[in-house]
């Protein structure tokens, strides 16, 4: 079976490293729901589509990560990037976010 495909886009800049990942079908959508706005910009998450499996390894070396959708949030919780917990959903859609602190 083919893995599914992600949007990844990795900005690199005085020693941190941001990955913004979402599923494919979230890029260029937006959330609201109450005061909580989801915007999932080409301009900040569309760098290339990738499979899932490399969208992991290149969040298990960020220091940010900003994950939107059910698939690409719902495997780093599997590869323990992300608590369940820690996720929150704005019109159902799963948003997760990554800091590790050194």
């Amino acid at each position: 079976m083919e893995e599914p495909l992600v949007y990844i886009k990795i900005y690199e800049m005085s020693g941190e490293v941001l990955v913004a990942a979402c599923d494919k079908d979230m890029l260029g959508k937006s959330f609201s729901e109450g005061e909580l706005k989801l915007d999932v910009s080409e301009n900040f998450y569309g760098g290339y589509l990738a499979s899932v499996s490399e969208a992991l390894r290149e969040l298990s070396r960020a220091t940010i990560a900003n994950l939107v959708g059910e698939t690409i949030v719902s495997e780093a919780i599997k590869a323990g990037l992300v608590h369940e917990e820690a996720v929150i959903r704005i019109c159902n859609i799963p948003h997760a976010q990554i800091v590790r602190m050194p």
